[in-house]
């Protein structure tokens, strides 16, 4: 082996230098200090990810204080908390920090440890416990299993965002790709639509339709892997989700009209929602989009909009197939098809449910259904508002990332 590949090969071995911000909060400023003097001089080797950690300290003898130093902008990693803190105590800086969506690794410090008070600081995000009075040995191997949970989280993080965007870019090459041979076939078979040979004209529907379902593949999974990567650009605004509903069902009125489906608008007067645009109609489109498909012929489909505080819920009824308990379960995953004697004519991606519900959560609301077959469907979405200020993320920045128009 040459010295240069020695070189390379050293590099590529020597760990990662990280520094985790630490705080502690007790109102013993003595064992603060203490625990100052043990972790500046304290070193954590994470084998798994070759990751060297070293320690940023400071501390406050008061939760008010803490409180008071994160609403600043204060940035933390690992956090002593004490149980027992004059004022707010650590169970309300645990409170406080869950109701701000902060998630902290969190080692509560006590001597006053019950299994009640256990059980709740666990529920509200503590990671672990270290019991006054504690060795300095007791400290190094709290803040070794912290560092390392800490470490091996972020990588975990990192590795999963990676994966999202190299399915992605996959996904937007792949698509971009099939464009031109797609709309070729599409077009070669609009000409041969002309034919008089009624057995060649069939199946040159048929073609058409398994045309129309490739390109409906490849819109749900751009849609639906821009949405886990982040790729998306978003547009926070009020929208008037009436408005909406009724352009969705305008985009389904023939197919509905076609197999004698009626459509029907249930809603409050003026229902607004925070949302992106392009969200708000991936989730009606999808919900609409299947209660029509899934129907029965001259069967019915109702759309009922309504607010509830900061909460709009969508729910579409259909009067179609429906779905047993455990289709039901599972018909919100990837790729999820029911596939019976009534769904096997019906093409589809099995992505439109899955980006629903991604969307759905991404307001912090859910996606269910309820059914009963033979009888009919439930879809119910619901959405709180988004933070009303505009949100941007960056748009793709190559041909084949753009969204193909298929």
């Amino acid at each position: 082996m040459s010295p240069s590949e020695t070189t390379t090969r050293e590099r590529l071995m020597d760990p990662q230098q990280t520094t985790l911000r630490v705080v502690m909060v007790d109102d013993e400023e003595a064992l603060c200090l203490g625990v100052r003097r043990i972790i500046q001089k304290y070193k954590v080797h994470v084998a798994d990810v070759l990751v060297d950690a070293d320690y940023d300290f400071r501390y406050f003898t008061t939760g008010e204080e803490y409180l008071a130093w994160l609403e600043d902008g204060g940035e933390v990693d690992l956090l002593l908390l004490d149980l027992k803190l004059p004022g707010v105590g650590g169970m309300d800086v645990l409170d406080a920090m869950s109701e701000q969506g902060r998630e902290v690794l969190t080692i509560m410090i006590t001597a006053y440890a019950t299994f009640e008070t256990a059980v709740k600081a666990t529920k509200l995000g503590a990671y672990d416990f270290l019991a006054k009075p504690f060795t300095p040995e007791e400290l190094r191997y709290a803040l070794r299993k912290a560092t390392n949970q800490l470490i091996l989280s972020k990588q975990a993080r990192k590795l999963a965002e990676e994966k999202r965007e190299i399915r992605f870019n996959f996904i937007s090459v792949l698509a971009h790709e099939l464009k031109a041979p797609l709309n070729a076939v599409e077009g070669y078979l609009n000409i041969l639509r002309t034919t008089e040979n009624d057995q060649d004209r069939q199946m040159v529907e048929r073609s058409i339709v398994r045309v129309d379902g490739m390109k409906k593949l490849i819109v749900d999974l751009l849609d639906m892997t821009r949405i886990e990567s982040g790729q998306r650009e978003r547009t926070i605004k009020r929208l008037d989700l009436n408005g909406l509903a009724h352009a969705s069902m305008e985009l389904f009125a023939l197919d509905a009209e076609r197999r004698g489906i009626s459509m029907e608008l249930d809603t409050e007067p003026d229902i607004e929602l925070a949302a992106d645009p392009g969200e708000a109609e991936i989730v009606l489109n999808n919900l609409i989009s299947n209660a029509v498909k899934y129907n029965r012929d001259g069967g019915s489909v109702t759309v009922k909009l309504s607010r509830d505080g900061n909460a709009v819920t969508i729910a579409v009824t259909d009067t179609g197939i429906g779905l047993t308990p455990e289709e039901a379960g599972k018909l919100f995953n990837e790729f999820t098809r029911i596939k019976n004697e009534h769904t096997v004519k019906i093409l589809g991606s099995g992505l439109g449910l899955s980006t629903v519900r991604k969307i759905a959560n991404m307001y912090d609301g859910e996606a269910t259904v309820t059914s009963e077959p033979g009888v009919g469907s439930t879809f119910t979405v619901t959405l709180r508002d988004a933070p009303r200020e505009e949100t941007r993320r960056p748009a793709p920045d190559t041909a084949s990332e753009a969204a193909p128009q298929l």
